[in-house]
């Protein structure tokens, strides 16, 4: 049976892709990140997400493989791409057709915003 999970920019799958469809399994999970293209990935983010991924799924072996449970770990990837988000690892695609800035505004750099919002 097919379970899955689905986030704004998670989609967690117990299936494999094979010749492009999803082929249910109970041994392998697919991550799709970011599927509207939301965010500017670099290589290095995208590493991040899936070395998070596999530690989420390890630290709950031997736990059921529930919707539950690939809900829990999509929530805590989402949480985990704002955070790169906020450090300014990730950016938003501001060429994306879906701009809804979901997990916040973009911070763009502007000549007369410089220092202007430092704290003493």
């Amino acid at each position: 049976m097919l379970l899955k999970s689905t986030t704004r920019h998670v989609r967690i799958y117990t299936a494999e892709i094979q010749k492009n469809e999803l082929i249910p399994s109970e041994k392998v999970l697919t991550l799709d990140i970011d599927p509207d293209n939301e965010f500017v990935w670099s290589e290095e983010a995208l590493q991040k997400v899936y070395r998070q991924f596999d530690a989420l799924v390890e630290s709950n072996s031997g736990e059921d493989l529930t919707e539950y449970n690939l809900r829990r770990i999509g929530s805590d990837l989402e949480v985990f791409i704002r955070d790169l988000l906020q450090k300014g690892e990730l950016r938003y695609n501001l060429d994306s057709r879906v701009q809804n800035f979901s997990m916040g505004l973009p911070q763009l750099d502007h000549p007369d915003s410089q220092g202007a919002y430092l704290q003493p």
